[in-house]
C-alpha cells in the first residue's frame, strides 16, 4: 500500500532523544532524523572538535541507513546544521571523504543555527534511497 511506512530503530546509533524515530522508510525512500555526535554505546558526546563530531555523526547515520536497508552512498539529500559557519571548512573536509558518500555526493544544504541538542557542534539529517 502506498501509505505504508516503517519506523527504523537500531542500537548501532544513539537512541532518539525524544518522541521520534531514528528513521522512517516509505515509498522506497528512507528519511533519517538528524543525528548528533553521540557514542551509541555510552550515550556520551564524543570528545574533540568539529572533525571528530562530524565523523561520529556520519557513523551514526551510516548505522541507521544500514538498519533501513540503505547506505550513505544512496543518499540523495542531506542537511547539515552547524553551531558556527566558522566550522564549515573543517566539517566539509570530513564530510567530503570518499568513504562516506562516494563519487556522487548528495545534494546538500548547510545552515548555521543558534543551538543544537546537547550543545553539539553539528547535526546532519539524510534522505536516501532504500
Amino acid at each position: 500500500m502506498a501509505n505504508d511506512k516503517k519506523a527504523i530503530q537500531t542500537d548501532a546509533a544513539p537512541k532518539a532523544l525524544g518522541p521520534y524515530s531514528q528513521a522512517i522508510v516509505a515509498n522506497g525512500m528512507v528519511f533519517c532524523a538528524g543525528q548528533i555526535p553521540l557514542d551509541p554505546a555510552t550515550g556520551n558526546l564524543v570528545e574533540g572538535g568539529i572533525a571528530e563530531q562530524t565523523h561520529q555523526v556520519l557513523k551514526n547515520l551510516r548505522a541507521v541507513l544500514k538498519a533501513a536497508g540503505s547506505d550513505l552512498g544512496r543518499s540523495v539529500k542531506t542537511t547539515v546544521f552547524l553551531k558556527s559557519m566558522d566550522s564549515f571548512t573543517a566539517m566539509n573536509e570530513v564530510y567530503g571523504r570518499p568513504e562516506y558518500f562516494g563519487a556522487n555526493p548528495p545534494a546538500r544544504s548547510t545552515v548555521e543555527v543558534a543551538r543544537l541538542p546537547r550543545d553539539v557542534l553539528v547535526e546532519i539529517e539524510v534522505v536516501a534511497l532504500v
